[in-house]
C-alpha cells in the first residue's frame, strides 16, 4: 500500500476502514476498507483530517486479502459446503445440506503452517445442520505473495476434499430390545423411543423392533430375521454389561457377527460393541444411550450413517476427549465430548 494526498485519490481503493466520531451522537465506520473514492468523497476526507490516505498499491506476485481468501477457500471446500462472500478479508464455509463434517485434520495443520495464512474450523466427525457454519479463512495481512496461496493449493490438491459434508444415508434399521424384564412386561421399554427419535434424526427410518429376553438363541433368531426384512443397521440393546445374564454380546457373535470391538474408552458408553454381519453393521448399544444426554452413539452412528467403515483404530481414538464432563445442562455436541478422536 502507499500514502498519497487525498485530493489526488480519485479512482483508488482504501485499504483501511476510516472512522467517524461525532462526540455523544456517534461512533462508527465513515468509509469502508475496499471502498473506490469518488470526486464527492474528497471533502467529507477532509472533515474527518485525512489530508493523506492509504491505498492498494499491488506489485506483480502480490494478492489481495479478498482474493487470497476466495482461492484458498475453493481449494479447501468439497462438497456439501457453500462459501459467503468476503468480509473484511474472511470467507465462511456452510454446510448445504445435513450431514457427518470431515476433516483431514493433517492436512488442515499443514495449511495453517504456512506463513500468514488462517483456515479455522469446528471438529471433525460430528452431525451438523443445513446452512450451520462450519470453517472460516483469511490471510493476515492486506496483501500475499502468491507462492504462499499458490503452497496451499498443492496441499488442498493433494489432501482433497480437505473440508466437507458428507449426506447421511437413509438407512432401514433394525432395533432388538434385550432383556426378559422387557419381553415379560414387568417394565416398560424405554430404549425403543429414544432410538426412534435419534435414527430420525440421522434420517433413518426404524422398520422394526423385535424384543426378546436373555437369550442368544432368541437373539439370534431376531437379527436373522431383521436381515431377512432388508435392515442396512441394526442396533441391540440392553444386556451389554459382564453380568452372567446379559447375553446380547454372545448374541450378536452367534449371528455371525464379525467383532470389531466389544469395549470403547468412553464414559458413557464403555460396554459398546460393534460388529458386522456381511455388509451390515451390528451395534451393541449399552444402556446409557438410553439416558445420556450424548453417549458413544453420539459419535459412532452418525459416522456410520454417513457411509464409515469404522475399525478398531477409531475407537481406540476417541479415548482422548471420550470422557463426558456430565454438566448439568448438556449441550453436546458445544463441547469436548468425543472431539478429540
Amino acid at each position: 500500500m502507499k500514502s498519497i494526498p487525498v485530493r489526488q485519490a480519485v479512482g483508488s481503493v482504501l485499504c483501511h476502514d476510516i472512522t467517524r466520531i461525532i462526540p455523544g451522537e456517534f461512533k462508527g465506520r465513515a468509509f469502508k476498507r475496499g471502498h473506490v473514492i469518488r470526486e464527492e468523497d474528497v471533502p467529507t476526507l477532509l472533515d474527518l483530517g485525512k489530508e493523506h490516505i492509504y491505498v492498494f498499491d499491488l506489485h506483480e506476485g502480490q494478492v489481495h486479502e479478498d482474493d487470497a481468501a476466495l482461492r484458498i477457500a475453493r481449494a479447501a471446500a468439497g462438497p456439501g459446503l457453500t462459501l459467503g462472500q468476503p468480509c473484511e478479508g474472511r470467507i465462511n464455509f456452510h454446510a448445504t445440506h445435513d450431514g457427518l463434517l470431515k476433516i483431514r485434520t493433517g492436512a488442515l495443520r499443514e495449511v495453517n503452517s504456512v506463513e500468514q495464512v488462517v483456515l479455522s474450523t469446528i471438529h471433525t466427525n460430528q452431525r451438523v445442520v443445513r446452512g450451520r457454519a462450519v470453517a472460516g479463512t483469511r490471510v493476515v495481512p492486506l496483501v500475499i505473495d502468491n507462492e504462499s496461496i499458490e503452497t496451499v493449493e498443492a496441499i488442498c490438491r493433494e489432501h482433497a476434499p480437505l473440508i466437507e459434508v458428507r449426506p447421511f444415508r437413509r438407512l432401514g434399521v433394525g432395533i432388538v430390545t434385550t432383556g426378559s424384564e422387557v419381553y415379560h412386561g414387568r417394565i416398560k421399554d424405554k430404549f425403543g423411543p429414544v432410538l426412534r427419535r435419534k435414527f430420525s434424526e440421522l434420517g433413518c427410518t426404524v422398520i422394526e423392533q423385535m424384543f426378546v429376553p436373555d437369550k442368544v438363541e432368541m437373539t439370534v433368531e431376531a437379527i436373522r430375521a431383521l436381515l431377512t426384512m432388508g435392515a442396512e443397521l441394526i442396533a441391540v440393546t440392553g444386556g451389554m454389561s459382564v453380568d452372567p445374564d446379559d447375553q446380547t454380546p454372545a448374541g450378536i457373535r452367534a449371528a455371525g457377527g464379525q467383532v470389531v470391538t466389544y469395549g470403547a474408552p468412553t464414559f458413557p458408553g464403555a460396554m459398546f460393541m460393534l460388529a458386522n454381519i456381511g455388509d451390515v453393521p451390528v451395534v451393541g448399544l449399552p444402556g446409557c444411550v438410553m439416558y445420556a444426554g450424548a453417549s458413544i452413539f453420539d459419535l459412532v452412528v452418525p459416522r456410520i450413517v454417513a457411509g464409515e467403515s469404522i475399525e478398531r483404530e477409531d475407537i481406540v481414538a476417541l479415548g482422548h476427549g471420550g470422557y463426558c464432563a456430565g454438566c448439568a445442562e448438556c449441550r453436546y455436541p458445544v463441547c469436548g465430548f468425543g472431539k478429540g478422536g
